[in-house]
C-alpha cells in the first residue's frame, strides 16, 4: 500500500475585528456578497453614466428582436400551448406534475390549481408555456445584442471601476490571505476532457437538465440557478482576475477560499439572470455588483500586502511558499 501524504489543513486569516476604518464599510459588504448583486442593479437604474451608453449600445438590437419575438409569439402561442397541455398530462412525461401539484384538468376556474398547496395565478399549462415562450423570446434578444450586449457589459465594469476613482495601477498582483491556504490539484480525469474536447458533452448535458428544470414552477428556477452559482460568479469576475494577471491555479485557490462568498454571490445573480427577457438586463447589472465586489476584495488585497510589507516579508515569495 502506498503511504498516505497527509496535508496541511487550511487555515483562514484571523476574524476581521483589527481591519483599517477605511475597510470597515467594505468588510461588511463582503460578508453578505449577495448585497453586491442588489447594489448593481440600484446603480444601473440610478446612475446615468451607466445606464445611458448600455441603452444607446442595445437599443436597436433591443427593438430588433422585440418585433421578431411578438410576431414568434402570436404565431407559435397556441401550438406551444397544446404541446404543453399533451406533456403535462401524459404520465411518462419528465414533466408530468402527479408527485409535485394537484391539478384539476377539467376545472376553468384558474385558481383552483394549486403547486405544493399553494394556489396559482395561472394554470400549469399557462405556467409553463409563458416559460416556454419566454425563453425563446430571450434567445431571440440575445441574437440581436449578442455583441452588442457584450460591449455594454464590458463598459459598465469599465465605467463602474473608473466612478470608483480607480485606474489600472490599482490592480495588483495576487496577495495569499489565509495563513495556510487549501491545496487545489487539477483532476485527471478534467484534465483528460479538456485535452480532447469533451467537455462540450457536459456543456450539452447541462443545458439539457438546466432547460428542463426551468419549466419548472419556482423551484426549477431555484434548482437551476443554483446549479449555475459557481459558473456564474467565476465568470462575473474574469475581468477581475485579469486585471490581477492571476494565473489559473491562483484564480482556482483565491475562489476556493471564497467559495461559499462566491456561490451565494452567483446563485442570486444567476436567479435574476434566469428570468425570461428582463433577465438579460441583470446581466449588465451583474457586472456592475461584480466590479462593485471586485474593488472590495482589491481594498483587501492591499491591506494584506501592506502587512506583509509591515512584517518585512516578499509577498510573492510567501505565496510562492505557502502554495507549495
Amino acid at each position: 500500500m502506498s503511504p498516505t501524504i497527509s496535508r496541511p489543513r487550511p487555515i483562514p486569516p484571523p476574524p476581521d475585528t483589527d481591519v483599517p476604518d477605511n475597510l470597515q464599510h467594505a468588510t461588511l459588504r463582503l460578508n453578505f456578497p449577495p448585497s453586491y448583486v442588489i447594489v448593481g442593479v440600484y446603480r444601473l437604474f440610478t446612475d446615468k453614466s451607466l445606464y445611458k451608453p448600455a441603452w444607446d449600445k442595445c437599443k436597436h438590437g433591443v427593438r430588433r428582436g422585440a418585433i421578431v419575438g411578438f410576431i414568434w409569439t402570436c404565431f407559435t402561442y397556441d401550438v406551444q400551448k397544446r404541446f404543453v397541455r399533451v406533456l403535462l398530462n401524459h404520465p411518462s412525461s419528465i414533466f408530468y406534475p402527479k408527485s409535485m401539484a394537484r391539478l384539476s384538468k377539467t376545472a376553468t376556474d384558474l385558481s383552483e390549481e394549486t403547486f405544493m398547496g399553494i394556489k396559482l395565478p395561472l394554470n400549469m399549462t399557462a405556467y409553463v408555456t409563458a416559460i416556454l415562450i419566454g425563453t425563446q423570446v430571450t434567445a431571440i434578444l440575445t441574437f440581436f445584442l449578442s455583441r452588442n450586449i457584450r460591449v455594454a457589459r464590458r463598459r459598465v465594469w469599465d465605467q463602474t471601476v473608473t466612478s470608483r476613482g480607480k485606474g489600472p495601477d490599482f490592480w495588483q498582483p495576487y496577495v495569499e490571505e489565509w495563513e495556510v491556504p487549501p491545496v487545489i490539484e487539477e483532476d485527471l480525469t478534467l484534465r483528460v476532457i479538456n485535452k480532447f474536447g469533451l467537455w462540450i458533452i457536459g456543456v450539452v448535458v447541462k443545458k439539457v437538465i438546466i432547460i428542463s428544470l426551468s419549466l419548472y414552477p419556482f423551484m426549477g428556477t431555484i434548482a437551476v440557478a443554483a446549479l449555475k452559482s459557481m459558473e456564474t460568479a467565476r465568470y462575473l469576475h474574469q475581468p477581475y482576475f485579469k486585471a490581477k494577471k492571476m494565473t489559473p491555479h491562483e484564480v482556482a485557490v483565491f475562489t476556493e477560499e471564497r467559495k461559499w462568498d462566491y456561490r451565494l454571490f452567483g446563485f442570486t445573480a444567476a436567479l435574476l439572470e434566469g428570468l425570461p427577457i428582463v433577465g438579460l438586463i441583470f446581466t449588465v447589472s451583474n457586472r456592475i455588483g461584480a466590479a462593485m465586489w471586485a474593488h472590495d476584495l482589491e481594498k483587501r488585497q492591499h491591506y494584506f500586502a501592506s502587512l506583509h510589507v509591515s512584517q518585512g516579508v516578499d509577498a510573492s515569495v510567501v505565496d510562492a511558499e505557502k502554495m507549495q
